[in-house]
């Protein structure tokens, strides 16, 4: 069998319902906190009032008096029990380099600054209220502009990194006939999974077990031996089930080890279940953004210049960048670019990986400017970007091994009706609304990961898969299933999947849309291997294929098939050949990616190849959005009540997990446009916004007709299956086309998100 050709007769799996579906919506699965312990004990974080000091003094005589109580950690009895470890960006596994209980310093708000452990999560919340805590408070940094912050040139921070450039741009865009210049800004945002952050451990001897909903379980498990200086085989972590991520969960926080610590103390299992306000600062967030854009441009449309200058909020101690020039210097041809990031030290919790990182704040700002540049031109937004697409990427001149962007934006215009769409600012109307259609072109790059799996085929002709890889809630386990059923041949109720535990073959970290690819490619490299197995068994033993060649003996609908006519059923191949059950494992390792990508799998940590990383091409996935808004001429409440999405990303395993995927993020691009902001006090450097009555995301009368298109596209240069991943496709741009929309309504130009009332006021 041929694991490629077999896959380019994939009918995208048939519309097949997820299989994890009727789990979920039972209650059947089980999520990190659900799991059962023999006698738990339940632990609840105390932490920080202050932004920046330290510790003077912590009291805790009344916290002693609950019922109850078994335990308090803080930073006099833990210190230096809990290791150091490195900075995820760095090639660790931390979200952060700050140790909370390591010292009385205070890094950020919300740090944590003590746990307590009880009989019962009531009586372990009192103490924690109950510690009185003082502190020694100095004056501290929000973000952007504040006096005692620290900005310096990414460059500057991260020896390797390099600001993406060619040409001359300062000089094109001077020479420019038409230019634009512009500011734009994004702000903090939080993921607010609905699964909170849980963490419970339990120890049997020197071994430890975590559940914990996370994408990277073997990186929390050779973390946390880095932490507590065990060897990594003594360590199991389990997450079968996510309930969201968005990035939050895909590097370790300092939480888990000191669970692991009081567990260890109690000698029994310990629960920790994080508050929603908690989950603001214990872990990361997608940080606030600056970014200056300059194009020049020919009368004609054409690209001359194109700058991006970007600025990110960071903590103190840790470099994290984004780092989004990568993409937007790189998504139009044009001879000169120039960009440069960098990032302002505060006294904030470090930010993370939240649903495309880079592209998300990076492309608002760029799709914004080549909306108006259109504006400027006088010309078409659509056909603007259609004279400026490519087969190249013009910073090193590579290759696109696919670019599908104007079909794209063909499609969405048909589906959406572009071409009814009067050009002047405010001329649609309908009775007491403003009527705007914009759009904005969606692009992320293509990655695959090493990834190993284990297949096994029974007696009985099921089969079984297991990878230590994560569903996140993306659909992993119905494109896993669907991938073994096709290429094995059997239908996929007898297919079961197993992910997300350490006891399993190592799955890579579910982070870059990689997921799919990764895994469903190692799934078919197995599935090969037992399919030749059978094959060349069948033809050596007694039976309808004796004497056949191995190679024209193929499995579809639960038999093996050979000319002629021969057929057997597959749990008959396996009882005449003695074979028996069958199981591969097995270890994928992608074009592109050196030999120690393998232990980088095995130790939990990313070892990516693909979007812009290759020296001999680029590869992405591409899409084109279009939205309509309705903005109340008097009280200038704004509406989206439909958006349409077309995209280009490969070859698509499950339909329904692909269209629920981009819709999804087509909603997420709404409320980044016009719902979320996490609210800070400039003056405490505090979060105010901190649970979901305050920090406002769209409910489903803010969202309207959502139409999310899959146009087919074939390109097995990324990898033999031909997938390109689209987790994180359908929310790039949305809020860039949303704003564009706006501004075609009402003719005011929002630059900075979100758009709420107040910005159309004074319109």
């Amino acid at each position: 069998m041929n694991a490629k050709n077999a896959s380019a007769e994939r009918a995208a799996g048939a519309d097949v319902p997820r299989v994890d579906g009727r789990l979920k919506v039972t209650g059947a699965a089980r999520y990190g906190s659900d799991v059962k312990v023999d006698k738990p004990a339940y632990a609840y974080l105390r932490t920080s009032a202050i932004a920046r000091g330290r510790i003077a003094r912590i009291d805790e005589g009344a916290a002693r008096d609950v019922p109850g109580l078994l335990d308090i950690l803080t930073y006099e009895n833990v210190g230096e029990r809990v290791g150091p470890g490195d900075f995820f960006a760095s090639g660790g596994y931390f979200s952060s380099t700050m140790r909370p209980l390591s010292s009385p310093e205070v890094r950020h708000a919300g740090q944590i600054v003590a746990m307590t452990v009880a009989e019962s999560f009531e009586a372990a919340r009192e103490a924690a209220q109950r510690l009185e805590i003082s502190y020694d408070e100095e004056q501290p940094a929000a973000g952007f502009d504040a006096a005692c912050a620290e900005t310096e040139p990414v460059a500057d921070a991260m020896s390797s990194h390099q600001d993406p450039a060619v040409g001359d741009a300062q000089e094109a865009f001077e020479a420019s006939p038409v230019t634009l210049d512009a500011r734009y800004e994004t702000p903090t945002q939080h993921h607010n999974p609905i699964e909170l952050f849980t963490t419970t451990c339990a120890w049997d001897g020197d071994q430890l077990t975590i559940w914990e909903p996370s994408q990277n379980v073997y990186g929390v498990k050779h973390g946390i031996a880095q932490q507590l200086q065990m060897d990594p085989e003594d360590i199991r972590v389990v997450s079968r089930y996510v309930g969201g991520a968005f990035g939050s969960r895909g590097s370790l926080t300092q939480r888990t080890a000191l669970v692991a610590l009081a567990a260890k103390r109690l000698q029994r299992p310990v629960k920790l279940a994080v508050s929603r306000a908690q989950g603001f600062t214990i872990a990361t967030y997608r940080a606030e953004t600056r970014h200056h854009v300059r194009l020049g441009a020919d009368r004609d449309g054409r690209l001359r210049a194109l700058m991006h200058e970007g600025w990110e909020v960071t903590s103190r101690p840790d470099p994290y960048n984004v780092s989004g020039t990568e993409v937007t210097t790189r998504l139009y041809n044009c001879p000169n670019v120039w960009s440069r990031v960098s990032i302002t030290h505060a006294d904030r919790n470090t930010p993370g990986f939240m649903r495309s990182p880079p592209e998300v704040p990076y492309l608002f700002a760029l799709e914004s400017a080549m909306d108006e540049l259109a504006v400027e031109l006088g010309m078409d937004p659509v056909e603007l970007r259609r004279v400026n697409d490519s087969n190249k990427e013009p910073i090193g001149g590579l290759p696109w091994t696919s670019r599908a962007l104007m079909p794209c934006f063909d499609a969405a215009a048909a589906a959406f009706g572009w071409q009814n769409r009067d050009p002047q600012p405010g001329a649609m109307r309908d009775g007491d609304w403003d009527l705007g259609w914009g759009c904005a072109a969606t692009m992320y790059p293509t990655v695959i990961a090493p990834a190993a799996v284990r297949v096994t085929v029974t007696p009985e002709g099921k089969v079984q898969v297991g990878s230590a890889a994560h569903d996140i809630g993306t659909g992993a386990y119905t494109v896993a299933a669907l991938t073994a059923a096709e290429l094995l041949g059997v239908p996929v109720e007898d297919v079961t999947v197993e992910l997300g535990d350490t006891a399993l073959p190592a799955g890579p970290i579910a982070g870059g849309s990689n997921t799919t690819a990764s895994l469903c490619n190692a799934i078919a490299q197995a599935c090969g291997k037992i399919g030749r197995r059978l094959a060349e068994a069948a033809v050596t033993a007694d039976g309808p294929f004796a004497g056949m060649k191995a190679a024209d003996l193929t499995l579809t609908d639960g038999r093996l098939h050979g000319p002629g006519g021969h057929s057997e059923p597959l749990r008959e191949v396996l009882r005449r050949t003695g074979e028996g059950g069958i199981t591969i494992e097995t270890e994928n390792l992608p074009d592109g990616v050196k030999p120690e990508g393998l232990q980088q799998l095995h130790r939990g940590l990313p070892a990516f190849t693909g979007g812009t990383e290759r020296s001999d091409r680029v590869q992405a996935a591409f899409g084109a959005i279009m939205v309509e808004v309705r903005v109340h001429r008097q009280t200038r409440e704004i509406r989206c009540p439909r958006a349409v999405g077309a995209f280009a990303a490969g070859r698509i395993i499950s339909q329904r997990t692909a269209e629920s995927q981009l819709i999804g993020g087509l909603i997420w691009g709404i409320s980044a446009a016009l719902h979320e902001a996490t609210e800070i006090d400039r003056r405490t450097a505090r979060y105010g916004s901190t649970d979901l009555a305050e920090y406002l995301i769209p409910v489903n009368a803010d969202i309207g007709d959502i139409q999310a298109i899959t146009l087919r596209e074939e390109d097995y240069e990324i990898n033999p299956l031909g997938i390109k991943g689209l987790g994180e496709l359908g929310n790039v741009g949305t809020n860039a086309a949303v704003a564009n929309a706006v501004y075609h309504a009402t003719g005011i130009r929002i630059r900075q998100l979100p758009i709420r009332i107040e910005n159309l006021l004074a319109g």
